[in-house]
């Protein structure tokens, strides 16, 4: 069964056009390597170490991720020609076989009593990750991704993630508007933007609204989350890559040419300044 997909979270544009997005994304476990050689892009993905095995554990045994498509083998990084259907059938016997061996290992590893940290591990092949991507730069992963000779489930990603995005109107913010992942509306005219920021880096930490356990947690759990992220040691600061202001031109240099007033603290952002980096500065 193909799951992969992409939702818009977040969708902003700076007054000089420069388009922040935030993509909520569901894809095969096994493209991570490959997804993370895309260094523009700030993520967070579920982690094996948070989620409970049995929630794994029924993941891989109803709906398991699969080739999507079953292509011979042959030399180079493509697959070649489709595989019959009674190779397939063969195939796909094998693969399902393989991810319910691995849920009876895991299982029995937990009934060990050994952390979901280790028992989890061995049924990463066969799900899909769960992670949230904010970018201001996207062409050349869609350059690469999504092409005939990129592998067909990230090809299918890149897919996903373009029609998010032709389907999706970002919102203007001027300098001092924040670029606020998974903080709604609501909450925005209740909450100190201090506090929605502290909200959202949790969230995005989390990759959802939802707990690691399916709950809606109430707003003070989000703040102890933060502190735990960002308030104690060692810092886990990537959930705050997520938050984002429009960046000003400055004045114009003894050259005449204008700069970003506050460049430093872009991180891998263009024209936004980032939240981990107004973090960083103030606790260093």
């Amino acid at each position: 069964m193909k799951k992969t997909s992409a939702e818009i979270i977040s969708d902003s544009i700076s007054p000089l056009g420069i388009r922040l997005t935030t993509v909520k994304v569901v894809f095969p476990r096994m493209l991570l390597p490959e997804f993370n050689t895309h260094r523009v892009f700030s993520r967070n993905f579920r982690s094996s170490r948070a989620v409970p095995v049995v929630r794994l554990l029924e993941e891989v045994r109803t709906s398991p991720y699969e080739p999507y498509v079953w292509l011979r083998n042959k030399s180079g990084m493509q697959g070649g020609e489709p595989m019959s259907p009674e190779e397939i059938l063969v195939a796909r016997k094998a693969w399902q076989v393989g991810a319910l061996s691995a849920a009876d290992t895991a299982e029995r590893l937990a009934k060990s009593g050994v952390h979901k940290q280790w028992a989890n591990r061995g049924l990463e092949p066969y799900l899909y990750a769960h992670g949230v991507v904010t970018a201001t730069e996207w062409d050349n992963f869609f350059e690469l991704r999504d092409h005939k000779d990129a592998q067909p489930e990230i090809e299918a990603l890149a897919k996903a993630i373009k029609g998010a995005f032709e389907g999706s109107v970002p919102e203007t913010l001027r300098p001092g508007e924040w670029h606020l992942p998974f903080v709604t509306d609501y909450e925005k005219e209740w909450l100190d933007l201090e506090t929605q920021r502290k909200v959202s880096v949790a969230r995005c930490a989390r990759t959802s609204y939802l707990t690691h356990e399916g709950k809606m947690p109430l707003v003070h759990k989000d703040l102890q989350l933060y502190h735990d992220l960002v308030g104690a040691r060692p810092l886990h600061a990537s959930p705050a890559e997520h938050q984002a202001t429009p960046d000003v031109w400055s004045d114009p240099d003894y050259a005449g040419e204008f700069r970003w007033a506050q460049p430093e603290l872009h991180g891998n952002l263009v024209g936004f300044v980032q939240n981990r980096k107004i973090i960083e500065r103030e606790i260093a």
